[in-house]
């Protein structure tokens, strides 16, 4: 009979917020990425990453991100979208590790991290903030839901996709092509992965019950 390994029993109450944050991060992987641009009351565009990223409805298309607070201050990027309820998500690809990294940084609400990097935009078809022309793909949104969670209430912003732009290429027979695409995706800390191998196996064919 084998003997089961020892395990590390912890109990979630008895951790700090930050110390969770630490243990999900590092047991959630991998993670998309979420590269969002916003408008700023004055006119200043926001781009920063998050990992905290999902789709939740095909129809209407709507998506999801967590943005958090810190020192009891939430970020630019949902304090921009509760504002003008509008922002453009982009998938970045593994070219642009650094650029997506070094936007994480933290800057005055006035200052963009769009020229900071010198990246270009592109004006929206459906929403005022502009999209990043070097991303494969960017899609832009309108904020449908605001649901705050947990005692450092985060907040899930979540918004209806107006718009898909997709880097020439990356569709095939209606889908995309994942190894085209090239996607990055989080781990803990500042690490990064690509996609590696990718396994395919038999497609499942679902059989009706009557």
């Amino acid at each position: 009979m084998t003997t089961p390994a020892p395990t590390l029993d912890i109990q979630a109450k008895d951790l700090a917020a930050e110390a969770c944050y630490r243990l999900l991060t590092g047991l959630v992987v991998p993670r998309p990425i979420a590269w969002v641009t916003t408008v700023s009351a004055t006119g200043t565009v926001n781009l920063a990453p998050f990992s905290h990223f999902t789709f939740v409805s095909p129809k209407p298309p709507m998506l999801a991100i967590s943005v958090g607070q810190k020192a009891g201050v939430y970020k630019d990027t949902a304090k921009n979208i509760m504002a003008s309820e509008e922002f453009v998500v982009h998938i970045a690809d593994r070219p642009l590790i650094a650029q997506v990294h070094d936007s994480a940084v933290e800057h005055p609400p006035e200052v963009s991290e769009v020229e900071v990097l010198g990246l270009e935009t592109r004006s929206g078809l459906n929403v005022r903030v502009p999209r990043l022309t070097i991303a494969p793909v960017a899609m832009e949104c309108r904020l449908r839901h605001c649901i705050e969670f947990g005692e450092t209430r985060s907040r899930l912003l979540v918004g209806e996709v107006l718009s898909f732009h997709l880097r020439d290429g990356l569709m095939a027979d209606g889908k995309v092509d994942t190894r085209r695409l090239d996607p990055i995706c989080r781990l803990a800390g500042p690490n990064y992965a690509t996609l590696g191998d990718i396994v395919t196996m038999a497609a499942i064919h679902q059989t009706s019950k009557s």
